[in-house]
C-alpha cells in the first residue's frame, strides 16, 4: 500500500491506495522554466517564428492595435506588454498612435483598476485603452461570411487599424482544441452573432447527440470550431503574435512569437510535449485534482479537470475529484444550468440560448453521466454537488472506500488506478 496526495484548495486530500493497482500517477512531463517573461518576450519578437522582428514589422506612421486577454485569464500581460509597447516605439510608432484593445469576447468592460491589473499603471497611463463591446452593432465592422456560415464582425478598432499584434497565452481548451492564438480574435474582439455562431458549432449536428465529438480538448486536425476560427482571423490577418506558453504549474515555460498562425502552432506543440502525457492503457478508476487553489476555486473552473481525466478512464468507470470549491456557485450563469435534471432538455435549451458557461456545464454534465463521479469538497457544498449529478463526499479516502464498493458490485477485483494531481492542465493521451 502506498499513501498518496492530490492537491486540494491551499492543502492536500491524502489517500491509501495498493500500489500494484496503479498504472500511472500523472504530473506532466519535466519542462525548461524562464523566470523573466520581460527577457523572455524580446528574445522571443527579435528572433520570431514565419516573420520579420517586431520592430520591423510596423512602421512609422502605422496605426497599430494590439489585443490583450482581459482579467479573466491569467497570462501575466503586465510583465511582457511593456516590451511589445517599446518595440513598437522603436519602430518609430508614438504611443498616440497605439491602441490598446481589450478582448472580452462577450465579457463584461473592465473597470480602471482592471485595466491596470491587466496592462500595469505605466502602460495604462500612457497608451488609450478599448474595451471591446460584442453586442455594441455601431462599433464592429463586417468583413464577409465564413464558409461555416458565421458573419465575420469584428471590433472597427481593430478591423480598421493599419497593424494588429495579438496575444495571449496556449492552453488546453474543451472545444476549441487549445487556446491563445486566434482566440484573441475569435472570440476576444469578434460580434456577438459571430462568437455565438462559432461556439455553437461545440454541439453535435443533431439534436439529441449532444456536444460534436470533433471539437475536443487538444484536437485541431478537422476541428469544424477551430476552422472557423481560422477563417475568421484569416480575414483580420494579424501582423503579429506574441504567446505565453505556461507550465501546468503555472511557470513560464517559453514565449512564441512571430506569425499569427505558426508561431502559435508551435507553441501548441510544446504545450503538448509538457502537458500531454501518453498512455497505454484506461483505467477503472481515476483519482483527478484541478491542482488546488486557485483552480479549485469554483466548479466552473475546476470542470477543466472532469474534461482532461475524463481521457483517462475507461466508459462507464469511477471518477473521484477532489475540488474545494469555496465558491462553488459562482458564476451563476454556469451553475444555474445544473438546475436542469433532463440531459435531452439541457441540450435543446443550451442550443436555444448558447453561451460559454452554459456549455461547460453542459458537457461537464455528459462527462459525469457517463460515469460513477465521486466529488470531494467542502460539506456545504454538497446541496448543490448532488444537483450536477456527482456524489459529495468529504474525504479522499471515504471517496475510496465507496469506490470500492462500487467495484465490487461490477464484480472488479483486477481494477486499475490513474492518479491525475494537476488535471486541468495535463492530458492524457491514449496510444494506439
Amino acid at each position: 500500500m502506498k499513501k498518496y496526495q492530490l492537491p486540494y484548495g491551499n492543502g492536500f486530500q491524502e489517500v491509501t491506495l495498493p500500489e500494484e493497482k496503479v498504472l500511472y500517477d500523472i504530473h506532466g512531463n519535466k519542462a525548461d522554466v524562464q523566470e523573466d517573461i520581460a527577457a523572455a518576450t524580446l528574445a522571443a519578437v527579435r528572433c520570431p517564428i514565419a516573420s520579420q522582428p517586431l520592430q520591423k514589422v510596423v512602421w512609422k506612421g502605422d496605426k497599430v492595435a494590439v489585443i490583450v486577454s482581459d482579467v479573466t485569464r491569467l497570462v501575466r500581460t503586465a510583465e511582457f506588454l511593456p516590451v511589445i509597447i517599446s518595440e513598437i516605439n522603436a519602430a518609430g510608432v508614438p504611443d498616440e498612435d497605439i491602441t490598446i484593445i481589450v478582448a472580452t469576447g462577450t465579457h463584461r468592460a473592465h473597470t480602471h483598476d482592471e485595466d491596470i491589473a491587466v496592462c500595469g499603471k505605466d502602460i495604462v497611463k500612457r497608451i488609450k485603452i478599448h474595451q471591446h463591446d460584442s453586442r455594441n452593432n455601431e462599433e464592429l465592422t463586417d468583413l464577409g461570411v465564413t464558409s461555416f456560415g458565421t458573419p465575420i464582425l469584428i471590433d472597427s478598432y481593430v478591423a480598421e487599424a493599419d497593424k494588429v499584434i495579438i496575444t495571449g497565452a496556449v492552453s488546453l481548451h474543451p472545444m476549441a482544441g487549445f487556446g491563445g492564438g486566434r482566440k484573441a480574435v475569435m472570440p476576444g474582439v469578434s460580434g456577438h452573432a459571430t462568437i455565438m455562431h462559432n461556439h455553437a458549432i461545440a454541439l453535435a449536428p443533431k439534436v439529441g447527440d449532444g456536444c460534436n465529438p470533433l471539437c475536443e480538448t487538444g484536437l485541431l486536425e478537422g476541428n469544424p470550431l477551430h476552422e472557423d476560427m481560422v477563417e475568421v482571423t484569416k480575414k483580420l490577418d494579424p501582423a503579429f503574435l506574441v504567446n505565453m506558453v505556461f507550465t501546468p504549474e503555472g511557470k513560464l515555460h517559453e514565449v512564441v512569437a512571430g506569425h499569427w498562425y505558426k508561431a502559435w502552432e508551435k507553441g501548441c506543440k510544446d504545450l503538448v510535449a509538457m502537458a500531454g502525457v501518453p498512455i497505454k492503457e484506461l483505467a477503472d478508476v481515476v483519482f483527478a485534482s484541478a491542482g488546488g487553489s486557485p483552480k479549485d476555486m469554483n466548479l466552473y473552473q475546476s470542470c477543466k479537470a472532469h474534461m482532461n481525466a475524463v481521457f483517462a478512464v475507461k466508459k462507464g468507470g469511477i471518477m473521484i475529484l477532489t475540488l474545494e470549491c469555496p465558491d462553488i456557485k459562482e458564476p451563476a450563469i454556469f451553475t444555474d444550468w445544473f438546475s436542469k435534471s433532463d440531459v435531452l432538455q439541457f441540450e435543446k435549451d443550451v442550443r436555444a440560448d448558447f453561451s460559454i458557461p452554459a456549455f461547460v456545464a453542459f458537457k461537464t454534465r455528459c462527462i459525469v453521466n457517463s460515469l460513477t463521479t465521486y466529488l470531494v469538497t467542502k460539506p456545504e457544498n454538497f446541496e448543490f454537488v448532488r444537483q450536477t449529478g456527482q456524489i459529495p463526499v468529504a474525504s479522499l479516502e471515504e471517496a475510496w472506500l465507496l469506490a470500492q464498493q462500487e467495484l465490487a458490485k461490477q464484480g472488479k477485483d483486477d481494477y486499475k488506478i490513474t492518479i491525475m494531481g494537476h488535471a486541468s492542465a495535463t492530458m492524457p493521451v491514449l496510444e494506439a
